[in-house]
C-alpha cells in the first residue's frame, strides 16, 4: 500500500522564493484552523484557512495538529544504540559516529530538531568520542541542530588535571557546553566550582549531571551557579523525589533563586550517575517553587538503558500520565522548556518565529500525547522527516460502522 501521507505539492516554475513553504489546513492547540507560510526559515504569515495565496510548495495537514517542535535536552549519543553490541563497546570515531547520527536521527523523526549531547572525555578514549560526535553534528548540519556537551570523569587533585587539560581542549574543539559528573568526583563541590570557572572563562552554558539527593551540595551549587550566564542546567535530580518535603522545597527555592534549570528524564536515567533507585525528579514541587524544567529521553537503548525510544513525545506523555502536569504543560517541558535550557529562541506558531515545528496527527494534545503516529517534521522551513503509520481493522462490520479512525489514511489527491 503507498504511503497516503500528505506529500508538497511542487511550486510553479516562476516561484518568487523557492525556500517558501505553504501549510495548509493545520490545526492549533486553541482549536483554529489555519494556514501558515514559512520563508527563509521563518514563519512569514498564520492566517485562516485558504487566506493566504502565493506559489509556495504546499503541505496539506488537514487531520494534523501544528506544534512547535520538541527540543532533546539530555541525550548519550557516544553511547546510543549499543546495548546489543558483541564485546566491549567501541569507541573509534568511526563508531561513535554512526551511533551519534543514527540516534540523532531517531530522535528527529520523533520531532525533535535539536538536541544536546552529552560526551564523556578522558581516560582512554581521550578526545576521540568528542571529535566523531563533532563530525556528525556537521554531516547532519541542515537537518538538526546538535550541540556537545563536554564531560570530564574527574576534576580535581592530581588526577583531576589531566581532566582539567582535555575539558579545555574539547571546548576549544567545538564543544559547546561544559558539563561533567561532580557526584562521582571526590570533591563534588570543588568539581562543580572548577566547571563553573571553565564557563565563565569561555562563555560556555554549564550542563551537570547530579542525582540530587544531597541538599547541602545543591545548595553550594545553586550559591555557586547563581548569576552564571549564559546559564546553569542540572539533572537528572530523581534524589529530590527521595528527600522530605520540606528538604526538598527548600532545595527547589534555592535552585529557582539562583536561575537554574532541571532538565527530568521520565523514561529513565542515564549511566552517566551511578543507579540509586531511578524516580523522576519532582517536577510540581520544582515547576511550583519557579524553577524552569524541561524533560529529555537520557539513555537511548545502551548499557545503562537497554530499551528506549529516543521520543520527546513519550516523555510528554509520562510527565501527563505519572507527573501530574497537563498535557499542555507536560508538551512545554519537552518543547518551550528544552529550548529554552538549550539556548534557542522560543518558537510559537506566529509570525516572525523560528520554523521550528512539529505536525502530528490528531485534533486535541492529549491525543497527541495518547497516539501520536504519523508525524511531519519541520526545520529552518523545510520537511525534514516523516513517519506515515496506516491502522485497519480487517474484516470488523463493527470498525466500519462506527467509522473509527485509521492512522495516516486520507483520501486519494485528484
Amino acid at each position: 500500500m503507498p504511503d497516503s501521507q500528505p506529500q508538497p505539492h511542487q511550486p510553479p516554475t516562476n516561484s518568487a522564493d523557492s525556500t517558501a513553504l505553504l501549510l495548509c489546513g493545520a490545526r492549533l492547540t486553541d482549536g483554529r484552523t489555519v494556514d501558515v507560510r514559512l520563508s527563509g526559515g521563518r514563519i512569514e504569515a498564520v492566517g485562516t484557512s485558504g487566506s493566504l495565496a502565493g506559489h509556495a510548495a504546499r503541505v496539506d495537514l488537514s487531520g494534523y495538529l501544528l506544534l512547535p517542535a520538541p527540543a532533546e535536552p539530555h541525550a548519550h549519543g557516544d553511547t546510543a544504540l549499543s546495548a546489543d553490541a558483541d564485546g566491549p563497546l567501541s569507541y573509534g570515531i568511526e563508531d561513535v559516529q554512526r551511533r551519534t547520527t543514527e540516534a540523532a536521527l531517531l530522535q528527529l523523526g520523533h520531532g525533535a530538531t535539536a538536541l544536546r549531547s552529552h560526551v564523556r572525555i578522558g581516560d582512554v578514549q581521550g578526545l576521540g568520542p568528542m571529535e566523531a560526535v563533532l563530525q556528525a553534528r556537521r554531516s547532519l548540519r541542515g537537518l538538526t541542530d546538535l550541540t556537545a556537551v563536554a564531560v570530564p570523569r574527574l576534576l580535581t587533585g592530581a588526577a583531576g588535571a589531566d581532566g582539567l587539560a582535555m575539558l579545555r581542549d574539547a571546548v576549544k574543539m567545538g564543544a559547546a557546553v561544559v558539563g561533567g559528573c561532580p557526584d562521582l568526583d571526590p570533591d563534588p563541590t570543588g568539581y562543580t566550582q572548577t566547571v563553573l570557572e571553565v564557563a565563565a572563562e569561555q562563555g560556555c552554558p554549564v550542563d551537570l549531571h547530579t542525582d540530587g539527593d544531597d541538599p547541602a551540595r545543591l545548595a553550594r551549587l545553586a550559591a555557586m551557579a547563581g548569576g552564571l550566564r549564559p546559564g546553569v542546567t542540572i539533572g537528572p535530580c530523581g534524589g529530590l523525589s527521595r528527600l522530605p518535603l520540606d528538604v526538598a522545597t527548600r532545595a527547589a527555592d534555592q535552585l529557582a533563586a539562583a536561575g537554574v534549570t532541571v532538565v527530568c528524564l521520565p523514561q529513565g536515567d542515564c549511566g552517566a550517575l551511578e543507579r540509586r533507585g531511578l524516580r523522576t525528579a519532582p517536577v510540581r514541587l520544582l515547576r511550583t517553587a519557579g524553577v524552569r524544567v524541561a524533560a529529555g529521553s537520557g539513555a537511548l537503548r545502551d548499557v545503562s538503558n537497554p530499551v528506549g525510544r529516543g521520543d520527546p513525545l513519550e516523555a510528554a506523555y509520562l510527565l501527563a500520565s505519572q507527573g501530574g502536569l497537563r498535557a499542555q504543560e507536560a508538551y512545554e517541558s519537552i518543547s518551550t522548556a528544552a529550548r529554552d535550557a538549550l539556548g534557542l529562541p522560543e518558537v510559537r506558531v506566529e509570525a516572525g518565529f523560528p520554523a521550528e515545528l512539529l505536525a502530528v496527527r490528531g485534533d486535541r494534545l492529549a491525543g497527541v500525547l495518547s497516539l501520536a503516529y504519523s508525524r511531519i517534521v519541520i526545520h529552518r522551513g523545510r520537511v525534514v522527516a516523516r513517519t506515515s503509520a496506516v491502522r485497519e481493522y480487517c474484516d470488523s462490520a463493527a470498525a466500519v460502522a462506527l467509522d473509527l479512525p485509521r492512522q495516516g489514511r486520507s483520501d486519494p489527491e485528484p
